[in-house]
């Protein structure tokens, strides 16, 4: 087993678009700290960022936890909201249940959940409909190249 040697949650209001990037700017000047690969944290921080824009637009709340290990770093997203009938066809580029609204401030573009899915070395998502949604991605150091 892994040694943990950081783990850090970080809370999700849904709607609060104010706040929204500000939880994986956070991670990305912690990670930099840490002075990890330039190509981890790079993906990383997509993968916060699509994340946490998920679970602003769509759930009440969430948490984000960072978690590292000397083997991997793992984003653990859960939320409390609408949950996901498709998983399939929410990993579909261009798929997107945004609204209006949404699409109006720039969002919604059906890019998040492949975005996380092409910068995971392994993806989990578990959705129950009107409960919530489990995104767990794990990225493995030096595994791919800049």
């Amino acid at each position: 087993m892994a040694a943990e040697l950081l783990r850090r949650t970080y809370k999700v209001r849904g709607r609060d678009f104010d706040k929204a990037g500000e939880i994986a700017a956070g991670i990305k000047g912690l990670l930099k700290e840490l002075d990890l690969d330039a190509n981890l944290i790079h993906r990383a921080v997509i993968i916060a960022f699509e994340a946490e824009m998920n679970v602003v637009m769509y759930a009440q709340e969430g948490t984000v936890t960072l978690v590292l290990t000397d083997e991997e770093l793992r984003l653990e997203v859960s939320d409390r909201g609408p949950g996901i009938a498709d998983i399939e066809l929410a990993l579909t580029e261009g798929y997107s249940t945004a609204t209006e609204e949404m699409r109006e401030m720039g969002f919604g573009s059906g890019l998040g959940l492949p975005n996380i899915k092409r910068n995971a070395d392994n993806l989990n998502i578990t959705s129950q409909v009107d409960v919530g949604t489990r995104v767990e991605i794990t990225l493995y150091p030096g595994n791919r190249d800049p």
